[in-house]
């Protein structure tokens, strides 16, 4: 089960390192992107904000447990990314109908939750 969960960390770490790098560093690239129609009409703040929280996210994924300084972040670094998959699916992409872009949502959010739960249970 350790293996499984590091290798769905290391993963979502990823996704979320590069997103969020991408969100927090070149928020008017984001908002002028065609395939990302969320961020249309987002100020810069609203986007550097996410992209910022998805770095955070993404660090306290892997460093709290590899350092072995407050492990218990990482719970809560998964139950955060999940927070955000969830508000992307039900306050973004449902209402703007952009039902293409949700499985990928929910396969991050399922994967979030993987990781709260494992890593949850294996600190109890």
């Amino acid at each position: 089960m350790n293996i499984a969960l590091w290798i769905v960390q290391g993963l979502l770490a990823a996704m979320f390192l590069m997103a969020g790098q991408m969100k927090a560093l070149t928020p008017a690239k984001v908002r002028e992107d065609q395939k990302m129609t969320w961020a249309h009409g987002k100020s810069d703040s609203y986007i550097r904000f996410i992209g910022v929280a998805e770095l955070l996210g993404s660090i306290g994924l892997t460093l709290p447990l590899i350092t072995g300084i407050l492990p218990w972040l990482t719970v809560l670094a998964a139950i955060g990314l999940g927070l955000i998959q969830a508000l992307a699916i039900f306050t973004v992409h449902l209402p703007k109908k952009e039902y293409q872009v949700i499985p990928v949502n929910i396969v991050l959010l399922a994967f979030a939750v993987f990781i709260a739960f494992g890593r949850f249970n294996l600190f109890s």
